[in-house]
């Protein structure tokens, strides 16, 4: 009985072992959400305890994955005047300094200037043999240990095909999650799809004709629970103890999406449980099954002697050493030069360009920020209207024609407002969170229409809905398939016809359509209030939905909003017109539509963010309380919420109250001026889209015919080019051209003695333009692994990714034609984030001292941070 007892508590230590190391492995991925709720996440975000250049150089060991800028991207950007070359030698000549050389200076730098030219090598025939000769003389240079280099047992087999059995793995691997994870794609779900993803795959494994009757056998004998079986197999590949996490992390490497979604579906489905342990389960127990014929198998030996005559080749031809200089050096001093050129490889070319690149784009952002004095005595009574904007990068130039344009204020603030809300729109079947993905809703605000009127328009959205539906059912059945060509053939080639052709007059055909014929209610009404809530017809006492209060009690009301004007730094000076701008977008055809509304709230447009901020503003119960805490807001002062829609520059009115007589004033100036503001900002935005000849096409129509062509892969260019948060007054910025790159979140220091709301900047919009950078950054250099590949060879998948062909990884990135504007011609520059924060350096210091994970950041070089003094001097604070 005791030896049971301790062999029960063997096992119970043994499974919470694997399941704690499951968890350490997965830093190496980060949860991909379904491509119709797209939220940028830096790849890297698990991985910021060490440093950018450590991970560098550990995914390029591990998985052949570059993540510094590909050498054509690098020249490019030098001959577009991106870098000075003066940066580049200053960074080289610090290397040089802090690094211990065992040859002479002069030999380094010479060797170090010419391999810097990212010139391909080039080794002469005739020189080979005695290369060859030379090398035999030489040890491999000592390599440093990864702590991940336990690579896979499959990546080193090949089958009687030469196929790698990893690639073997990978497939039945794919196709066992695109079949538990469809979102009703298909017309048959997976049997027994509700008891979890181990369940179903063990008891239809057995009966995959994909793999061989021994596989199956093998598989039969494994065990039937995930945690006995990840530990079985995991011991039969004879994985020792200390490399468990190691083998684990390379697996979750190997399928980065799939991996991400099963970790998305862990965190966001109350019905899945383990599901990232299961998938590694499946995974290590289908590699045992495929490989064991091959075990043991030996490993291929790091670096051999082709290795050192590529090294010294390089000292021939970056060294300008001859065949007679390099024999007439010892045995020791050869062996120091070849360690040298082992150590200045390639990638540590391109890690001193991109630093170059990066200090670049620091200089010139310097010399653009130029704070302006302004005169604050006259400043309230001249301006009209207050208009509050998404700090993303978009706004900006949008921004500047509305300043340029009349007495209006443009202010930046995070897009969802700073309110933690799921929304649920009228006549929308489901809520969605309307917040960053790294924070959870506290309350769920309903759209609903007033007891008065008449609910025409759920009834034409269910109407419509059926349809679809049926639609959709009549193609996965077999006899109403056959009858569906006939039936629908006529109308989608009208359809794909008119829209190949016209794609601008059937767009405007088909938004008439949902405005006239699926047009909301125009008096639609929020949940605003927690006590009791007026919808569907009835009065009803609802505090909680989905786990969730809908509305707010009067005190969260003034929270709310009094956090909001403080983020945004209205707390006096109010214009007759206050707008909250929301910001979403349109395009036909496009998987990764979501991706071009709110990068981080999951494909979420704000505009309803925007409309409950407004409404809070509004209350008179809301007003008496900021009044309360200081804050005055006139009674002639209005809020009202429009959203920008970003691929065509124009706003829509949301909510227009009742306005005073200054207010409507300040509307009707607005609205006068803003067909002249989108005609430019279009103007110039579309000066940046390849292929679009502005002397023959009007602006507005163009950028129209864009979001309409069911053809076009690139309706505009999101969030391409990103590469600086600032923090502070909007005189620091106002007078510069920041030609759309820069996110801006207004902040006034002196109205921050704690340092409060700079916090709270760093820790939600910062770290949201921070995972926007790299994401991008990372789909730029590393497009075949963190990027997604040409629109025009994707495919959607279970209906909720996109895939390349079909069997390959769920891709987790951006597509090509969002970071390049051709084939070969970068327009994305890959640099990491520059945040630069407007106020004295004590601020930067405690903020460093009192935020530990962003002090991370800077400190390993996942994002850059510089301060302007209140001299307006520039402090440069990453190391």
């Amino acid at each position: 009985m005791g030896t049971s007892k301790i062999e029960a508590m063997q096992t119970s230590t043994h499974i919470d072992d694997i399941h704690e190391k499951v968890i350490h492995a997965s830093n190496v991925i980060v949860p991909l959400s379904p491509i119709s709720m797209f939220a940028a996440r830096s790849p890297w975000a698990g991985l910021e305890h060490k440093s950018f250049d450590d991970i560098a150089r550990w995914l390029k060991e591990a998985r052949k994955v570059d993540m510094y800028p590909a050498r054509t991207t690098i020249l490019e950007a030098y001959h577009n005047n991106e870098i000075d070359h003066a940066y580049l030698e200053q960074h080289f000549q610090q290397w040089l300094d802090d690094t211990s050389l065992a040859i002479p200076r002069e030999h380094a730098e010479q060797y170090g200037r010419n391999a810097l030219k990212l010139q391909s090598l080039e080794i002469d025939p005739e020189v080979q043999v005695q290369l060859e000769t030379l090398a035999e003389r030489l040890r491999a240079p000592v390599k440093p240990k990864l702590e991940n280099s336990v690579p896979l047992i499959s990546t080193y087999i090949k089958d009687e095909k030469n196929e790698r059995l990893i690639d073997t793995i990978d497939y039945h691997i794919i196709k066992w999650c695109k079949l538990y994870v469809d979102d009703a794609q298909s017309g048959w779900t997976m049997p027994n799809r509700d008891k979890g993803l181990f369940y179903a795959w063990r008891r239809l494994v057995a009966h995959d004709p994909a793999l061989t009757k021994d596989q199956r056998e093998r598989l039969k004998s494994l065990p039937d629970d995930a945690d006995a079986l990840l530990q079985q197999a995991l011991s039969q590949l004879n994985i020792a103890e200390q490399d468990v996490q190691t083998y684990l992390e390379n697996h979750l490497l190997s399928l980065p999406g799939w991996a991400g979604m099963m970790m998305w579906q862990d965190e966001h489905n109350h019905k899945v449980h383990d599901l990232l342990f299961s998938y590694l389960a499946i995974r290590i127990g289908m590699e045992w099954a495929i490989v064991e014929p091959y075990l043991p198998i030996s490993k291929p030996k790091e670096m051999d002697n082709s290795d050192i005559e590529v090294l010294i080749a390089s000292w021939m031809q970056w060294g300008n050493m001859s065949i007679q200089t390099w024999r007439g050096l010892s045995v020791e001093a050869q062996q120091a030069h070849i360690q040298f050129a082992h150590q200045f490889n390639d990638q540590l070319c391109r890690k001193l360009w991109l630093a170059a690149w990066e200090t670049t784009y620091n200089q010139q952002l310097k010399e653009k920020l130029t704070p302006t004095p302004t005169t604050q005595s006259k400043q309230a009574q001249q301006t009209l209207v207050q208009m509050a904007f998404c700090i993303d990068v978009r706004s900006e130039p949008f921004r500047k024609q509305i300043e340029a344009n009349g007495p209006f204020e443009t202010i930046g603030i995070a897009g969802f407002f700073g309110l933690p809300i799921e929304k649920e729109e009228l006549g929308s079947k489901y809520s969605h969170p309307s917040l960053p993905v790294m924070n959870q809703p506290q309350h769920k605000i309903k759209e609903y229409t007033h007891e008065h009127e008449p609910n025409a328009f759920q009834q034409r959205k269910h109407a419509l809905e059926s349809v679809t539906y049926t639609f959709k059912k009549m193609k996965q059945n077999v006899l109403p398939s056959l009858l569906l060509p006939e039936l629908s053939g006529p109308w989608l080639s009208l359809q794909m016809f008119t829209r190949s052709f016209v794609p601008r007059s059937v767009g405007n055909m088909i938004r008439k359509f949902y405005t006239n014929w699926l047009r909301k209610p125009h008096d639609t009404a929020l949940t605003l209030d927690y006590k009791t809530q007026h919808y569907n017809h009835k009065h009803q006492h609802i505090h909680f939905e989905d786990g969730l209060p809908v509305g707010f009690t009067d005190q969260e009301k003034v929270n709310y909003t009094l956090q909001a004007l403080k983020l945004m730094d209205l707390t006096s000076d109010f214009a007759p017109l206050v707008v909250m701008c929301g910001h979403g977008s349109q395009s036909a055809n496009n998987p990764y539509a979501a991706s071009l509304d709110c990068g981080a709230c999951g494909g979420a447009a704000s505009g309803f963010n925007a409309k409950v901020l407004a409404q809070l503003c509004n209350l008179s119960e809301v007003r008496t309380g900021l009044l309360q805490e200081g804050v005055v807001i006139p009674e002639t002062t209005i809020f009202a919420a429009a959203e920008h829609q970003t691929s065509i520059d124009e706003l829509t009115w949301i909510y227009v109250p009742e306005l005073t007589e200054s207010a409507r004033n300040a509307y009707d100036h607005i609205e006068a001026v803003m067909p002249e503001i989108s005609y430019q900002a279009n103007k110039k935005r579309l000066a940046q889209l390849p292929n679009n000849n502005l002397t023959e096409r009007n602006p507005n129509q163009e950028v129209h015919r864009l979001t309409n062509d069911w053809s076009e892969i690139r309706p505009e260019w999101g969030l391409a080019k990103n590469a600086a948060f600032i923090v502070g007054k909007r005189q620091l910025t106002k007078q510069s051209d920041l030609a759309g790159r820069a996110f801006l979140h207004n902040y006034n220091w002196k109205h921050d003695e704690t340092g409060t709301i700079l916090d709270q900047i760093i820790a939600g919009p910062a770290l949201v333009a921070q995972w926007i950078n790299l994401q991008y950054y990372a789909s730029t250099v590393a497009p075949h692994y963190y990027g997604s590949g040409s629109k025009t060879t994707q495919s959607v998948t279970a209906g909720i990714g996109v895939m390349q062909g079909n069997a390959s990884d769920l891709l987790t990135g951006l597509p090509w034609q969002s970071v390049m504007s051709a084939d070969y011609k970068m327009y994305h520059s890959p640099i990491r984030l520059l945040i630069v924060i407007q106020a004295p350096q004590s601020f930067i210091k405690r903020l460093l001292e009192n935020n530990e994970a962003f002090k991370q950041k800077v400190t390993n070089g996942w994002v850059r941070l510089a301060s302007v003094d209140t001299d307006n001097q520039w402090h440069d604070w990453s190391h």
